[in-house]
């Protein structure tokens, strides 16, 4: 189960950068919620259900420029069960603007998973960035 829920946490990361929509849906509940912290800024959200969140990405695709990437390391599971599952994972997020690589933001997600459509799917996301962007 382990490897399928880390699959899931790299589909998101692909999905997002590519702004891959059908690819994004499929590892998304329905009733999905995004929130966001950012120091000096407060909370950001939740951003609640799936058409919301993708019009979240879409807004955030449209006011990005060069090429972001979210990286995401030291993926631990940190609960499982049957039907849901939580997963941690560090965030290093950069831009490449053809002329350089720009460190853009640390953090820290946190992934609710639940089983849904005879797989793994996000329930809940959450990230503490460590710096404002």
């Amino acid at each position: 189960m382990t490897a399928e829920l880390h699959q899931v946490v790299a589909a998101y990361a692909h999905a997002l950068d590519e702004l891959d929509v059908p690819a994004l849906e499929a590892v998304l509940t329905d009733d999905t919620t995004w929130t966001f912290t950012m120091p000096g800024r407060g909370t950001l959200g939740p951003v609640a259900g799936r058409p919301a969140v993708l019009g979240f990405v879409r807004d955030g695709h449209a006011a990005e420029t060069g090429k972001v990437r979210h990286h995401l390391g030291n993926v631990v599971v940190t609960a499982s069960g049957a039907a849901t599952a939580g997963v941690r994972a560090y965030l290093l997020q950069t831009r490449n603007t053809g002329e350089g690589v720009q460190m853009l933001s640390t953090g820290v997600y946190t992934f609710g998973l639940r089983r849904s459509g005879g797989g793994w799917r996000i329930a809940e996301l959450t990230l503490a960035l460590d710096n404002a962007l």
